[in-house]
């Protein structure tokens, strides 16, 4: 089950960079909900919101590290089941392959998802914040059961 997750999650974040790369000009932007949703293409050089901007081989070490560590904690748990914990690791990876890929092949991450109210991201993205919110989550539940016993 991890791997489909991590092989869907990566094919539809591919996929969507390459159709927007495709389709929209560089700093191009197209009003799908006019002042609250458009798709905006941007190449990103750098970290998240586009800080330490051309820091290619660092993110691209971060990134071989993160897929690293995820991959061995996730070998670990092969055959167990597939719980929170797991889901959280496997949309973390494949966020981070989906970066990784863009950065070793382009030098820098195609980010075209745009709500004016926060920074240019894509489908990578949104799965690495997902992830690290569900394992956010699991930390304090966790913290928080610790505490009562």
């Amino acid at each position: 089950m991890i791997f489909i997750i991590v092989l869907l999650v990566l094919f539809f974040d591919q996929l969507t960079k390459f159709f927007a790369a495709k389709t929209i000009g560089l700093n191009q932007s197209i009003p799908v909900i006019n002042n609250i949703f458009h798709l905006t293409l941007v190449h990103n050089k750098g970290a998240a919101f586009g800080i330490l901007k051309n820091q290619t081989l660092l993110f691209t070490a971060i990134s071989l590290v993160t897929i690293f560590v995820i991959c061995h904690h996730l070998r670990k748990k092969r055959g167990k089941g597939l719980d929170i914990f797991t889901i959280s690791l496997s949309l973390i990876l494949s966020g981070a392959i989906g970066n990784f890929i863009d950065r070793a092949s382009l030098g820098y991450v195609v980010d075209f998802l745009d709500f004016r109210i926060w920074p240019v991201f894509n489908l990578a993205d949104s799965a690495i914040t997902i992830g690290a919110v569900l394992l956010g989550f699991l930390i304090l539940k966790s913290n928080k059961e610790k505490k009562q016993n």
